[in-house]
């Protein structure tokens, strides 16, 4: 049997020097916002459409485009990460499914959960600093993505955040469907 693979974007979204996680019932573990990469979609879009459905926060992504100008394209912004995850391993074994995860950092202005339609309850996330994160039992790769989101944004906000956001919204803008 073959290996289906799926393009997915996570965002691990900051503010004030936390990351937000929620409980994923069928996962039974906590992540940051994410999903599917739709069909025409690109990867950085479905990031920030996640985070929207998913709490109602719009973030503002941290990675710039590369200074180039293709004749016959356009530079999208960078993921932070892309990680392989098996999401269905048969009992013999053989993997079954797996996601291509491109992992973003993004800053938001708010804690305030208001997710859309359909999307889990408020009560199912939480905000996480450092600190939680590290004296937590949460999967190690989701403790050090999320201290590293955390030292990212702290560090972006730090600098011209005004010149940064500028460039990021615009470049990220150009690839509004």
């Amino acid at each position: 049997m073959e290996t289906t693979r799926h393009f997915t974007a996570t965002v691990y979204i900051v503010n004030d020097g936390a990351t937000a996680l929620h409980h994923h019932d069928r996962l039974g573990i906590r992540i940051p916002p994410g999903g599917h990469v739709d069909r025409d979609e690109l990867p950085h879009r479905a990031g920030r459409r996640e985070v929207r459905e998913e709490t109602g926060l719009e973030p503002t992504l941290l990675r710039e485009t590369a200074a180039i100008d293709p004749p016959a394209g356009e530079v999208l912004p960078q993921p932070a990460h892309m990680l392989l995850y098996d999401i269905n391993i048969h009992p013999d074994g053989r993997v079954g499914h797996q996601h291509i995860d491109h992992i973003y950092f993004g800053a938001v202005d708010s804690r305030e959960i208001d997710p859309a339609d359909g999307e889990a309850d408020p009560s199912v996330w939480e905000w996480y600093t450092r600190r939680d994160l590290r004296e937590s039992d949460l999967d190690s790769d989701t403790v050090a993505i999320g201290c590293e989101a955390i030292d990212a944004v702290e560090e972006w906000e730090a600098t011209d955040s005004t010149a940064a956001d500028a460039s990021v919204s615009s470049a990220a803008d150009t690839f509004e469907s």
